[in-house]
């Protein structure tokens, strides 16, 4: 299992934009990834090599990601106030954009493609004082027989 510690991600509203170039009889439309995704995962990169991921996997992988958000200033009042759900008022990336902004991120670096994800476990943490990040495991799933017999990756 490898163990990332990676930079609170960007929202899906910046990792990817449009652009609408005029044409006739209508518009195209074309979807492309920022520099500031670029950035991101060239970060997410850095980091995935340090922790020892030297090539992207061709196996099945299951994710383990707790999402910490920012801690704001005001936190200690927040938790005097609601102390079982005071984080509920923090500002936080939704899951689903962050598992996305994710997978596409170590796209190319822990795997191949994230269609190999089996199982994803995602939780939102309290803030603390580490700051925001994102803390993700990843598990190699050894190759498993199919129902046919061979050898299933």
């Amino acid at each position: 299992m490898i163990h990332l510690t990676l930079p609170y991600p960007i929202s899906s509203n910046r990792y990817w934009a449009v652009r609408v170039i005029p044409r006739k009889p209508k518009p195209l439309a074309i979807t492309y990834v920022t520099e500031e995704a670029k950035n991101y995962k060239a970060a997410v990169g850095l980091l995935a090599k340090a922790a020892g991921i030297r090539a992207p996997s061709t196996g099945r992988v299951v994710l383990h990601i707790k999402l910490f958000p920012h801690r704001p200033q005001d936190w200690a009042k927040r938790a005097r106030k609601d102390p079982h759900t005071w984080d509920d008022t923090v500002q936080c990336i939704d899951l689903g954009n962050c598992e996305k902004v994710l997978s596409d991120a170590l796209n190319g670096i822990a795997w191949v493609d994230d269609k190999q994800i089996r199982r994803t476990l995602l939780e939102r943490m309290e803030p603390d004082e580490k700051g925001a990040r994102l803390e993700v495991a990843i598990e190699y799933l050894a190759a498993a027989p199919s129902l046919f017999g061979e050898a299933a990756a």
